[in-house]
């Protein structure tokens, strides 16, 4: 039996975008920990910072293959990456020490 059938192609497009946006969530939240901004944090493990910002904003998808690689990379667990908690929602615009100078 199809599980296609019982869920419209809207609603998968949807619940897609859901996750895609979560692992970004929890992706930018590994960075905010390590207080380095994108290219520094993302040139750290020889990942393409421009490739890495659109997966931090949920616009492609990726792969297991490609979550289990990463979370290898950032010694985490692949399951952090689908952590749903509110409180890892990163707001600023700026992650790096330069953050200070633009509060001023």
């Amino acid at each position: 039996m199809r599980i296609s059938k019982y869920i419209n192609s809207n609603e998968r497009a949807n619940k897609m975008d859901d996750i895609k946006k979560i692992i970004g969530r929890n992706l930018k939240y590994f960075r905010y920990e390590s207080r380095l901004c994108q290219e520094k944090f993302y040139g750290e493990y020889k990942l393409n910072p421009k490739y890495m910002a659109c997966v931090e904003r949920g616009e492609i998808n990726v792969s297991v293959e490609f979550l289990s690689n990463l979370a290898e990379l950032l010694e985490k667990e692949i399951t952090d990456f689908f952590n749903t908690d509110p409180s890892r929602i990163i707001l600023n615009k700026r992650i790096d020490s330069k953050k200070e100078s633009y509060n001023k």
